[in-house]
């Protein structure tokens, strides 16, 4: 088991990895041991007529401790974010489903929202914890909208790599603490485009 040395005291943390990697169970243990009143942020919705969905999320929400506050959050992820207590620690599940429900907005329209995202998240003062799935590592999508979203999603995590006080990747079964293994990029060729 990989010990979160040290991420109790982290504000912004982020944990990457591929579908059924174990990133979402790696932040909700960070999340516990933060010592903080947790809330989880669901940006996904429950749909009814989408019985995989429901048992998804279902497994999602019995791994969660029964005293954590949930949020569902498909689009105001920035306000929520501003409006948190800096005692609180906010478990942000997932990033790909927040960029996935707003993948039909403009692209001058994503750019402000990324931006003001990003600016919550330097202002903010609570604990942040976010879950990413990695998604640049399989085929280029066969349909524009599909390389619309990798690309959003790919540079908005990758421009969270450059402010987040840790980075984790889980992957194969294991969880690395990218922050400490790995060297950053320039700065300047994280910016968002």
């Amino acid at each position: 088991m990989v010990r979160a040395s040290g991420a109790a005291n982290q504000r912004l943390i982020l944990v990457l990895g591929p579908a059924r990697s174990g990133k979402s169970e790696w932040a909700e243990a960070l999340a516990r041991r933060s010592g903080r009143s947790v809330t989880y942020i669901a940006t996904s919705v429950l749909d009814p007529d989408d019985r995989e969905w429901q048992q998804r999320i279902h497994q999602h929400r019995q791994r969660r401790p029964p005293d954590w506050q949930t949020l569902e959050v498909p689009l105001a992820l920035t306000a929520t974010l501003v409006k948190a207590a800096s005692s609180d620690c906010l478990l942000v599940d997932s990033l790909g489903t927040w960029v996935a429900n707003g993948l039909e907005q403009p692209e001058a329209d994503w750019q402000q929202s990324q931006r003001g995202f990003l600016a919550s998240l330097a202002q903010g003062h609570c604990q942040v914890i976010l879950v990413a799935e990695e998604v640049g590592w399989g085929v280029v999508p066969a349909y524009p909208l599909g390389r619309v979203f990798r690309d959003r999603l790919g540079h908005l995590v990758r421009h969270l790599g450059g402010i987040m006080d840790i980075v984790y990747l889980v992957s194969g079964g294991y969880v690395l603490n990218l922050s400490q293994l790995g060297q950053p990029l320039e700065q300047e060729l994280s910016q968002p485009e």
